[in-house]
């Protein structure tokens, strides 16, 4: 890895810091959560600061993030959201390791310091995983013979599918994945590095940002099965990626990975949840587990489930 620290201003903080690296990081909850969760953690002092970048932004912004953290002492680390793909892509070749979901992915969610060096993590499909299992009993897919349409292939999108695929048992695996794209490049990149992977179902992909054809591939789905809004849509940009004619599968789940936002796609499924017999998932509990984890990679701290417990209530408090 070069040492770029001469070609970047580098600010030096006056205590323990995290950075939030998004689009719209002021409106997120844990700005206003952070010091409190702080507080549990006995992280004296820490502060954590949002670096708004517009969404694909020049990599030598990518790249003066990386190297803030890695030359000031007290900058530790930072959790990545819409611009997972996009750093990786950009200032990949500035960390000294990555993880093995990072690698197979291309995607960083997380940097941590270790004895000054760049650790990247890509925690989404772990994180994903985590999610699954407080909506699915054991064995779901086994049972239901539902499929997934995973509406987004990008970061969050290639993570869920990664999960899905990598369950141990095979009856936590649904038989077929689609997932649809806006890019031909994300395509082809999920379909990289699903060729990886066991070949344990049937994985069907999708290029195309039609709402109403999207509504189609809804309606195809058997009882039973999980639609999935990882586009960002309804977030970091307006709309929904089905129209309100869309019909969402008899006995299905929804999991809208927004919690705040207009939440279009939400909306839509909760008009439906009784005539459908919907099981609906907003991205909250994602967002706290996720959060979690990665404060203490980037601080080096084990939290224990009393703490845990601790974390989970003060976010519900924030969130009420």
């Amino acid at each position: 890895m070069r040492d770029s620290s001469t070609a970047y201003q580098i600010v030096k903080r006056d205590k323990p810091t995290m950075y939030f690296v998004g689009v719209t990081t002021g409106q997120s909850s844990i700005m206003r959560l952070f010091p409190t969760w702080a507080e549990v953690l006995g992280l004296d002092g820490a502060q954590l600061i949002g670096i708004d970048l517009p969404l694909h932004a020049e990599p030598e912004q990518y790249r003066q993030v990386l190297t803030q953290i890695k030359h000031d002492p007290l900058s530790l680390g930072a959790l990545i959201t819409t611009h997972k793909l996009d750093l990786m892509q950009a200032a990949g070749n500035m960390f000294d390791n990555l993880d093995t979901y990072a690698s197979l992915c291309q995607e960083v969610s997380c940097i941590a310091k270790r004895n000054g060096q760049l650790i990247g993590y890509a925690k989404d499909p772990l994180m994903s995983r985590r999610a699954m299992q407080d909506m699915l009993e054991p064995h779901y897919w086994g049972k239901s013979k539902g499929h997934v349409l995973c509406l987004g292939a990008g970061g969050s999108g290639t993570a869920i599918t990664v999960n899905l695929l990598t369950q141990p048992d095979v009856n936590d695996r649904p038989q077929r994945i689609v997932v649809i794209g806006r890019s031909q490049a994300s395509i082809d990149k999920l379909r990289s590095i699903v060729a990886q992977l066991p070949q344990n179902a049937t994985v069907k992909y999708v290029l195309q940002e039609d709402p109403r054809k999207n509504d189609q591939l809804m309606d195809e789905l058997p009882t039973g099965s999980m639609v999935i809004n990882a586009t960002g849509m309804g977030k970091d940009r307006p709309g929904s990626p089905v129209t309100n004619e869309g019909v969402f599968p008899m006995h299905g789940i929804v999991w809208e990975l927004n919690y705040r936002g207009e939440l279009g796609f939400l909306h839509q499924a909760e008009v439906q949840r009784q005539t459908r017999d919907l099981r609906i998932f907003d991205g909250w509990r994602y967002f706290v587990v996720s959060w979690a984890d990665h404060i203490a990679e980037v601080f080096n701290r084990q939290i224990s489930p009393a703490q845990f417990g601790q974390l989970e209530e003060k976010a519900r408090m924030i969130r009420s």
